[in-house]
């Protein structure tokens, strides 16, 4: 068991304080909310920062999921499943799960203090902007659960990267890789079922899109050789699962950062065995 799981399933207690140490506190029972100035005075490099930050992410990432899905008035099951593939994807203990879908239910309260949580989170990770990235990617994908970005999502999404100091462009480049990453995703996965089954599935792709690569990539048909490598080694460097293990992820969410590197690792090869064969 992780040392998040081990906090969380009440083995030993951990003063996360200020407003995630709220939450947490009120979904798992334990006393974690001691105030933002007890957090605000813990030592900023000490033997805890990286405990502090998986527990800061893990809440962080469930409330506010919870919150988004609220905001164009109503959860639908499609948001609600996209959350339990999540906790899935991220082979959660049952009372990790069961902690992630009280989280959930309580970033739908409309007392949910969405800018101190935000705040926080961004304190706690500091120029991590590798996690930022993820979490928000994470957020990207809970809203696409039903197909489109409402523009109420759209409006939430925004001020979260402002709260996070995650430019408007930023957002723009991102919200492509993750429609990108959910094409490529989706035709993969019909293509993988082709060749198992040994017919066509029922959705309309077999199999990946040299364009979708090139948008999984952020990078032009047009572009070289060169800069599509630069491209891949930096989406790479940015999801590698044991880099940001250890600037902070939760090890239950390494699986999600693995999943985001094959696929990105996918897509370059689409290209490069493309371009070996004009």
């Amino acid at each position: 068991m992780s040392w998040l799981g081990k906090v969380l399933g009440g083995t030993f207690g951990f003063m996360l304080g200020g407003p995630l140490g709220a939450l947490l506190g009120a979904v798992v029972g334990h006393q974690f909310d001691r105030g933002l100035g007890e957090f605000e005075s813990l030592p900023r490099m000490d033997a805890g920062q990286q405990e502090r930050i998986q527990m800061a992410f893990f809440t962080a990432t469930f409330s506010v999921m919870g919150h988004l899905a609220k905001a164009d008035g109503r959860v639908t099951e499609e948001e609600i499943a996209v959350a339990r593939q999540i906790m899935d994807r991220m082979d959660l203990p049952p009372h990790l799960r069961e902690t992630a879908i009280r989280l959930f239910r309580e970033g739908k309260s409309p007392n949910f203090p969405l800018d101190a949580t935000l705040d926080q989170f961004r304190q706690e990770v500091g120029r991590r902007s590798s996690l930022i990235r993820l979490f928000l990617e994470i957020q990207l994908q809970a809203a696409y659960a039903d197909g489109r970005l409402h523009p109420t999502e759209e409006r939430l999404l925004l001020h979260i990267c402002q709260r996070l100091g995650f430019s408007r462009f930023e957002f723009q480049a991102l919200r492509a890789f993750i429609e990108a990453q959910l094409r490529f995703t989706q035709a993969y996965a019909q293509h993988q079922y082709q060749q198992r089954h040994g017919h066509r599935p029922p959705p309309r792709r077999q199999q990946p899109s040299l364009s979708d690569a090139y948008a999984l990539l952020g990078v032009s048909p047009d572009a070289s050789d060169a800069e599509i490598k630069k491209a891949y080694r930096r989406l790479m460097s940015q999801h590698h699962p044991d880099k940001l293990v250890a600037k902070g992820l939760p090890e239950e969410m390494v699986r999600i950062a693995t999943e985001k590197t094959q696929k990105i690792r996918e897509a370059y090869e689409i290209i490069r065995n493309h371009r070996q064969r004009r």
